[in-house]
């Protein structure tokens, strides 16, 4: 910035000394200006930097050096280093009130999904008996998909705007679309109702629960991210075993009635306290400040770490929904009882609890992407070596259910952070959502790959097949995180990235 504002010795009145006054002034002129509000903005302009400081090192992203620096140059907004500038409470009753609000909206929204192997179930057998595996998976896919495709536009609103209104709209469109939900008797019903209406719904919570933390917490960011996240894993406990009462009690329409209730009463915290603090990132051009776009820039995938990441991001998600969609009935195929086959359920989403709070606390101190490497390795290996061999024994069953939602539960609670290692806080919603755009693709396609993937053959050959596909597509994952992490620190394994 142009803090020092001296100026050459010039003889009083001489032209030279009003042109350098002139100058200065102009260019001192361009780079603050009050918004709308009255909030007094500094922008950054080049050329007043390029004559009150000396020339600096490029920016630097968690010890990234030189020579990695060139393979790996970002150009566009986020080109800047993270946290220039920016101060972060980290922690405080505001911040973890944030934190608070982001867990109730998180829960609406992943604590749905990780009950999505009982609607499977239930549907299959009920509304949707005449629907092959293929169709019903599109019903879990569509609102996924939704969920992180939506979020491109609405990461850069975020970041511009604020999550008010963003987080409300949500609210509603989430409770909407259950109680619309248990009034559907068709195909066509339930995709409008489950799929469109809560996949539109979650794309407005999705973002603004991650972005608010970003703007309170930085050093501890992994831990607050990991806490909120928890919700989903306590959702996945929840819900399933909420259903598993009063589904035979009363019904399908009051039971996911009594979920959205729930909603309603989770909403109420999430829109009191999920908040932004930071403000909106501002350019200098033209002579004049202006805020970034509201539209989204996919100049960010010029970065090699990044575009490995996101395409990661699509493996690590085929890889997790596909067990989180059909682990019910793969139990209740394999001579597993109704109670047994959801308990299931449930001991993987209590074990994702755990996975999400003690990698976020480890990742900050060991490194982000050193934990998720660490974790899509344990993803893999639970898959390939638990459940692939397990068939009918619960031991096993049980044994992959707990290894595999501990180690799956910090997918989407690490996926966050890493990210904004990479990125700005102040257009940490732009890059998030993204970069969930591009994980959209696998969550479209995983849950109908496995319902076609139990159609190639006899019942076990598909089960095999299935199961297959979702440890490899981890084995992908960990390839594409592995190599963004040397792209950015190298080979050395004690290096803290």
């Amino acid at each position: 910035m142009c803090a020092d504002n001296s100026r050459m010795s010039y003889p009083q009145g001489s032209p030279e000394q009003s042109a350098s006054a002139l100058t200065l002034s102009c260019l001192e002129s361009t780079i603050s200006f009050k918004d709308e509000d009255g909030h007094l903005h500094i922008s950054s302009c080049p050329l007043v930097d390029g004559i009150a400081e000396p020339p600096h090192e490029p920016p630097r992203y968690g010890g990234v050096t030189a020579i990695e620096d060139a393979t790996a140059s970002l150009a566009g907004p986020t080109s800047s280093p993270p946290d220039t500038d920016v101060d972060f409470p980290e922690g405080g009753l505001e911040a973890w009130l944030v934190v608070l609000g982001s867990f109730c909206a998180i829960t609406a929204v992943f604590g749905l999904s990780n009950t999505a192997a009982v609607f499977e179930s239930y549907l299959a057998e009920n509304q949707l008996s005449d629907c092959t595996p293929f169709q019903i998976g599109w019903v879990f896919s569509l609102n996924l998909f939704l969920v992180f495709f939506v979020g491109i536009q609405v990461g850069p609103v975020f970041d511009r705007y604020g999550p008010r209104a963003l987080v409300m709209g949500g609210s509603m469109l989430s409770c909407l679309s259950l109680f619309l939900f248990s009034l559907s008797t068709n195909y066509d019903q339930i995709i409008l109702t489950y799929s469109v209406m809560g996949g539109l719904g979650g794309a407005l919570l999705n973002t603004p629960s991650y972005g608010c933390i970003a703007h309170f917490f930085n050093r501890r960011r992994g831990l607050a991210t990991g806490i909120a996240t928890t919700s989903g894993g306590i959702g996945g406990v929840v819900f399933p075993l909420l259903l598993q009462y009063l589904l035979p009690r009363l019904g399908f329409s009051w039971s996911v009635r009594v979920l959205a209730l729930i909603l309603v009463a989770l909403a109420v915290p999430a829109n009191l306290f999920i908040k932004a603090r930071l403000s909106p990132p501002v350019r200098c051009g033209s002579g004049t400040g202006r805020f970034a776009s509201v539209w989204p820039d996919f100049r960010i995938f010029r970065d090699a770490r990044f575009a490995l990441a996101s395409v990661g991001i699509i493996f690590m998600e085929c890889g997790l929904f596909v067990p989180l969609t059909y682990i019910v009935s793969y139990a209740a195929a394999h001579g597993q009882d109704a109670t047994a086959s959801c308990l299931l359920l449930s001991y993987l989403n209590a074990g994702s609890v755990l996975g999400r709070v003690l990698p976020g606390h480890l990742a900050d101190k060991l490194g982000r992407f050193n934990v998720i490497i660490g974790t899509i390795s344990l993803c893999a290996v639970s898959v390939l070596a638990l459940w692939v061999p397990a068939g009918d024994s619960r031991p096993l069953l049980l044994a992959y259910a707990v290894v595999f939602g501990f180690a799956s539960g910090s997918n989407l609670g690490l996926i966050p952070v890493c990210l904004g290692q990479l990125c700005d806080p102040r257009e940490y919603g732009r890059v998030l959502s993204t970069a969930m755009m591009v994980a959209s693709i696998g969550t479209l396609g995983s849950v109908p790959i496995g319902g076609a993937l139990l159609q190639t053959g006899p019942a076990e050959t598909g089960w095999t097949a299935l199961m297959v596909f979702s440890g490899l597509c981890y084995g992908v994952a960990l390839l594409c995180y592995a190599s963004a992490r040397v792209l950015a620190v190298g080979w050395h394994p004690r290096t803290k990235f």
